[in-house]
């Protein structure tokens, strides 16, 4: 068995597990997951192709066994001689039974039809792989749609509230001379706007829980958010090259690749085969019972060997022999191809990662000053150096740099995934990191 083969057995048997073990009680990451490996149809359909894979060896191997082939017949027979002016006629029964064997010595078909078997079970194995790889971003992905539009949600709410408390004081200062009917449209035109985002944030977060739910196959529970203060790690080792690297030898796809390429190549093998002669051992054995002829009963054995040498087919030989070069080299275009996909993913998932973490650091840094901003416009405002707008202008910023942020947290923790996900090398160990990053599950519902 290949070291791809062992992998994927172990990747099943270890999700088989997982998936037995007992659900916590909070609604974190790896119970999502959990429910979805149980639940997931589109997971479901890929471990009954994986288990449907793991015939194929069994069937391959089939071709180099003897055969044993058994056949009987009993029958009526009525059968009317003449010869010389007379006629006779006879009745009677007859009984007849034979076994045989084959045993295939010579047969370079058959040997390739035992690999073509063997590769077919670790090609079902290795995409088996790569579909719970992708059961794990898409849970990942799921899970974290609906953190992020939980935290827009509470971005706009808290922008509204602001933009309500702004709408109070424009009117008061208005009743009292202090500004103008201006100030208290403006304010009345970013309150009814932050209510306008709320209604769609609601329904933002609404589509990204039944996204979740279609997953799982339940409408989901609070789900557990990052905790305060998270450091997200940079990818290791540091070196952009090496992630390539890795990807080129690990990814499944190009793993898939590989595994097709090598069955167009036994394929070209087998198809350039029907050229060679053939030779069987075969034993046979038989019983025949006709009580109406003069041996009542015989029985014959039979061993030897068969040989069978192809001489002419149409041309349909040479022609499947063309056809199976055509496609094996599109195989090597296709296998060039899955590599160079891998090494792109790479970069890609690698440079998230790394651009996520400085982004993510900059639009900290950049909440807190737009928190400090809307501080101090509030202050001018009080005093009477700063206009409502500039008030209104500075909560919107702090709203959008939060929501912001936690998109690029998101992003990035996806990201992370990915890079591992290119390289063959995602499991549960990796989502039992992330899940270290959460919180105690929260409530979700909103006033």
């Amino acid at each position: 068995m290949t070291r791809a083969a062992q992998r994927g057995k172990r990747l099943f048997a270890a999700i088989l597990a997982f998936t037995l073990a007992g659900a916590a009680s909070a609604a974190d990451l790896l119970d999502i997951y959990r429910d979805a490996l149980a639940s997931d149809a589109r997971h479901a359909a890929a471990r009954a192709q994986f288990e449907a894979g793991q015939e194929k060896t069994i069937q391959g191997r089939s071709a180099l066994l003897p055969t044993v082939a058994l056949t009987a017949h009993t029958r009526w027979n009525d059968v009317e001689t003449r010869a010389a002016g007379a006629t006779s006629a006879t009745r009677y029964g007859s009984n007849a039974y034979a076994i045989q064997i084959t045993q295939p010595l010579l047969r370079r078909q058959n040997w390739i039809q035992a690999e073509v078997g063997a590769l077919q079970t670790e090609l079902a194995t290795n995409v088996f792989g790569e579909a719970t790889q992708a059961l794990i971003l898409r849970t990942a992905e799921s899970y974290f749609n609906v953190l992020n539009a939980r935290d827009a949600l509470d971005a706009i709410i808290q922008l509204r509230e602001a933009a309500a408390g702004q709408l109070v004081l424009a009117r008061t200062s208005f009743d009292v001379g202090t500004v103008t009917i201006t100030d208290v449209y403006e304010a009345q035109s970013r309150f009814d706007l932050a209510s306008a985002q709320e209604i769609a944030a609601r329904n933002s977060m609404d589509m990204a829980r039944e996204a979740l739910a279609r997953l799982i196959g339940h409408s989901p529970a609070p789900l557990a958010g990052l905790r305060a203060g998270v450091e997200l790690q940079a990818p290791r080792p540091g070196d952009i090259d090496s992630w390539v690297a890795a990807a080129i030898e690990g990814d499944f796809a190009v793993r898939t690749a590989e595994l097709n390429r090598e069955l167009a190549a036994r394929a070209l093998d087998h198809a350039q085969s029907g050229h060679l002669p053939t030779l069987d051992l075969v034993a046979s054995y038989g019983h025949n019972h006709r009580p109406s002829t003069s041996v009542d009963r015989n029985a014959s054995g039979v061993v030897g060997l068969e040989l069978n040498v192809p001489l002419y087919q149409g041309g349909a030989v040479s022609s499947a022999a063309r056809e199976a070069l055509a496609l094996h080299q599109k195989s090597e275009a296709e296998l060039e191809e899955a590599r160079r996909g891998a090494a792109l993913a790479a970069r890609e998932a690698y440079l998230g990662v790394s651009n996520g973490i400085a982004q993510v650091k900059a639009l900290e840094a950049a909440r807190l000053s737009s928190d400090s901003a809307l501080e101090a416009n509030r202050l001018g405002y009080e005093v009477g150096v700063r206009i409502n707008i500039d008030v209104l202008n500075a909560q919107s910023q702090l709203a959008d740099t939060q929501q912001r942020l936690a998109r690029a947290r998101y992003d990035t923790l996806l990201a992370q995934l990915r890079l591992r996900a290119v390289t063959g090398a995602l499991g549960m160990e990796d989502l039992s990191a992330i899940n270290a990053l959460l919180e105690q599950a929260a409530d979700e519902t909103q006033d």
